[in-house]
């Protein structure tokens, strides 16, 4: 089962829902985004979180957003200007590591949606304040994993979150299999290395494996 954008789905936050999960990326070299893209389609998820950990990144998200079918977003936002530099260059969704309200503000002035990191209630009210109903959970393993964000959801019935830090496939479907997980992050379809190595089979299958936990997971909540 292809786990690429479904037909006329246009919300991008609604369209990772859809996915599940989300490959996070660090990439080098702007010559790898369209093929890594493609790998990514190939292997049935149709997105990709973008870091901007490198002089790449933006590059590789403009490039991304012209593959049919793809959808690229941004992620380690941490400053507003780079929200307007995102969208500029196609982004479809941003994330950030923590809630900053200047760029959440940024995100909204511009149509962009956005998944601020939160690790405490505290954080979490800010984003339900704010009007967002889906944030990040990061780093989740480190803090404390499925336990600690099953406590911190349970006041929040409205919000759904999208765990990220020390998710593989070990974990993947405890995670997913929760009620108020939107989907998840994970960098272990698109290491680092194989991008930069151009290991797309691999990258392709790690993709497949991964889209069928989540497509089982889909099927089960059915």
């Amino acid at each position: 089962m292809s786990l690429a954008q479904p037909p006329g789905a246009e919300d991008p936050v609604e369209i990772l829902g859809t996915i599940g999960i989300v490959p996070v990326v660090v990439i080098d070299d702007p010559a790898k985004a369209a093929p890594l893209a493609k790998a990514l389609l190939a292997g049935g998820i149709g997105a990709a979180e973008v870091t901007l950990r490198t002089s790449a990144a933006l590059t590789a998200v403009e490039i991304m957003a012209g593959i049919p079918g793809f959808l690229a977003g941004v992620g380690t936002v941490l400053d507003p200007g780079q929200v307007a530099q995102a969208a500029d260059a196609g982004a479809r969704f941003a994330v950030s590591p923590g809630f900053d309200p200047e760029i959440v503000e940024a995100c909204q002035s511009r149509a962009l949606p956005v998944l601020p990191g939160v690790l405490t209630a505290t954080e979490v009210q800010r984003v339900r304040r704010a009007g967002l109903t889906v944030c990040k959970f990061f780093p989740a393993e480190a803090a404390g994993g499925l336990r600690m964000l099953s406590a911190l959801a349970a006041p929040f019935p409205e919000i759904r979150f999208v765990p990220t830090g020390g998710i593989g496939p070990a974990n993947a479907s405890g995670y997913l299999d929760a009620p108020f997980v939107h989907a998840i992050g994970g960098t272990w379809l698109v290491a680092r290395e194989l991008i930069a190595a151009a290991r797309w089979d691999r990258i392709r299958a790690l993709t497949a494996e991964a889209a069928a936990i989540a497509a089982s997971r889909r099927t089960s909540a059915q």
